[in-house]
């Protein structure tokens, strides 16, 4: 009841303008070595990170929050065309004359002045190396056996913070490409089902790639503690559960 009150008090703050409209959401720190890296974990598959002065969205998404509350963003990133990972009302109200905004071709299609990536491209956008990576479903399909998300048409993104390398996976299942992931230290796994990875497969991917801390998110009704207890044994690996539904 108590943190029920506080929400709704900084809510009443953050609409009246006198508070961080950021601060109603978790956030945590992460130390690299040309300063913080801030991430505040929006939910769903939405994050913002701040780093050096500059803001990045990933899929912003009007049902979590009031975008027009939120920072403006240097780069947008869109992992694909789906309405809760592409939401053109989101990404208007965060966007400026000098913001880059990152698509899949598929994505391209609904989205204006944006630079497409596909998978397998690399670019430094704002002093930020971005790679974009394959997000697909192999196992989890529709009833007319096509994959919730098919191979090419979304995007995962690892992101270089000076030191630390930042694996956002998108809406994916644990494909083979993981495998050729290297010295990813934070990684952001889906398991949302039906559409993406089930806990069991979140450990078969993070056993190929081995991030030093995980971070599910967009996992609607999954139990985060059935992954937690997968990989309690594992000690290389730091499961850090936040608000990500």
């Amino acid at each position: 009841m108590i943190k029920k009150v506080i929400i709704f008090l900084m809510f009443c703050l953050c609409s009246a303008g006198l508070v961080d409209a950021t601060e109603l959401f978790e956030k945590d720190v992460i130390k690299t070595s040309a300063g913080n890296l801030e991430i505040t974990f929006i939910g769903h598959g939405s994050l913002i990170m701040e780093y050096g002065g500059r803001i990045i969205h990933v899929d912003p998404y009007s049902k979590l929050a009031d975008y027009a509350k939120l920072p403006k963003a240097d780069l947008i990133l869109i992992t694909h065309e789906h309405q809760d990972h592409l939401d053109l009302a989101a990404i208007q109200q965060v966007t400026t004359s000098k913001t880059v905004v990152v698509v899949t071709e598929k994505s391209a299609e609904k989205v204006t002045n944006r630079i497409i990536m596909k998978n397998g491209d690399m670019k430094n956008i704002e002093g930020i190396i971005v790679e974009a990576l394959p997000a697909y479903n192999i196992v989890h399909k529709r009833d007319n056996a096509q994959p919730y998300h098919p191979k090419g048409s979304g995007n995962g993104y690892v992101l270089s913070f000076a030191d630390k390398r930042i694996y956002i996976a998108g809406d994916t299942e644990n494909i083979p490409e993981m495998s050729l992931l290297k010295q990813i230290d934070i990684a952001f796994l889906p398991m949302n089902l039906p559409y993406t990875m089930t806990p069991e497969m979140v450990v078969d991917a993070v056993s190929s790639f081995h991030p030093k801390v995980l971070y599910p998110y967009h996992y609607g009704e999954t139990d985060t503690t059935r992954l937690v207890a997968l990989l309690k044994e594992n000690r290389d690996i730091e499961v850090k559960i936040r608000r990500m539904k």
